[in-house]
């Protein structure tokens, strides 16, 4: 397996490809030019895993779903959370065609999907449907817009909660190994045991 990211759209998202040695590929939120960028890499996506679905992390869903990929995210399309039209309203250009999630997690502990096996942790307080993914098999995990290097997600948008974040971060993140490498939503990667340590906005109880 090789780790892949690209980072694109107007606040610049991160969405990550675990891509495998025959050619095809896992991948976690969909920033736009992502479906462009596996088809030069002659990548085929069999799963998009969705840690939310705010604008950003889902403006290539539609492509991706269209290039094979099987949609799996907290609960079925949400436009409410997406917030396009807020969004236009605030002057940043986006375009999301709509699109189906084929499988809704909801509050399951588990998920088994093309070949890797995620632990998952309903994270809520940035959006009500965060979800982490946990790769325990290499010690990554994929934090959405819950937690940055150096920073928490976001809490003034619709659904948002600071307290809740920071009781999310704290008891189902943090419990995880220090040495967890964490991928997040936006900026670069970190750890645990660095955020423990060293996040000002939430740090370890």
């Amino acid at each position: 397996m090789n780790l892949l990211i690209h980072t694109g759209g107007y606040v610049q998202t991160n969405g990550y490809i675990l891509a495998n040695d025959d050619g095809t590929c896992l991948v976690i939120d969909a920033p736009p030019g992502i479906a462009d960028f596996l088809r030069e890499k002659s990548l085929k996506p069999t799963h998009l895993l969705l840690t939310h679905q705010h604008f950003d992390h889902v403006e290539d869903t539609a492509a991706l779903r269209a290039d094979g990929a099987k949609v799996c995210a907290f609960q079925a399309y949400a436009p409410e959370i997406i917030m396009e039209k807020r969004v236009r309203e605030m002057g940043i250009p986006v375009d999301i065609p709509p699109y189906e999630v084929d499988e809704v997690i909801g509050e399951n502990s588990t998920l088994e999907v093309g070949g890797y096996q995620f632990d998952l942790a309903h994270v809520p307080g940035h959006s009500p449907d965060s979800l982490s993914f946990h790769l325990v098999s290499e010690a990554f995990l994929f934090a959405g817009d819950a937690l940055f290097q150096g920073s928490i997600g976001r809490t003034d948008l619709p659904g948002g909660n600071h307290e809740l974040l920071l009781d999310s971060i704290r008891q189902k993140l943090y419990i995880l190994p220090d040495e967890t490498a964490v991928f997040p939503g936006h900026g670069p990667q970190t750890s645990i045991g660095n955020e423990k340590k060293n996040n000002p906005f939430c740090p370890a109880p």
